[in-house]
């Protein structure tokens, strides 16, 4: 179970073969990749962060979804930084037994990373440079949890 907050990029495949699977146990592995996206004004995206209370949050996110769901491996990684169009922004992957608890803890991980992990987003474009603010659909999404 491993949780990496890093600024440079990441190969999903690499990744996925370090995801601890047991012996034949896993009968499913899930995998999410986020990425950079815009309109035609969007030149990029600017994550910054603390640390040790992003480590901290990530953590508790993980310790949360072991505690509902029987999973073999969960892996977290999320960048920072300046990423451009198209860039890796962030990982989860997720090994367990069966498909539908993979489907739902990578859901899970994935909702409250959004809504809970302490990064503070900034977007670049032609006009320049505003922060994000928190988009009240993410925070909707954590009510079915």
């Amino acid at each position: 179970m491993s949780i990496l907050v890093q600024k440079g990029d990441f190969n999903l495949s690499d990744e996925l073969k370090l995801l601890k699977t047991g012996d034949g146990d896993a009968g499913a592995i899930i995998s999410f990749i986020g990425v950079v996206r815009g309109d035609s004004s969007l030149k990029a995206l600017e994550l910054e962060h603390y640390p040790k209370m992003t480590i901290t949050a990530l953590e508790e996110i993980k310790h949360q979804a072991l505690k509902k769901w029987e999973l073999l491996d969960v892996r977290i990684i999320h960048r920072f930084g300046y990423l451009s169009l198209g860039e890796q922004i962030m990982m989860v992957a997720v090994a367990s037994a069966h498909r539908r608890e993979a489907f739902e803890a990578a859901d899970y991980i994935m909702d409250f990373l959004k809504s809970r992990a302490p990064f503070w987003k900034k977007e670049h474009s032609v006009d320049g440079s505003n922060w994000v603010n928190v988009n009240p659909e993410d925070e909707k999404s954590l009510t079915r949890w």
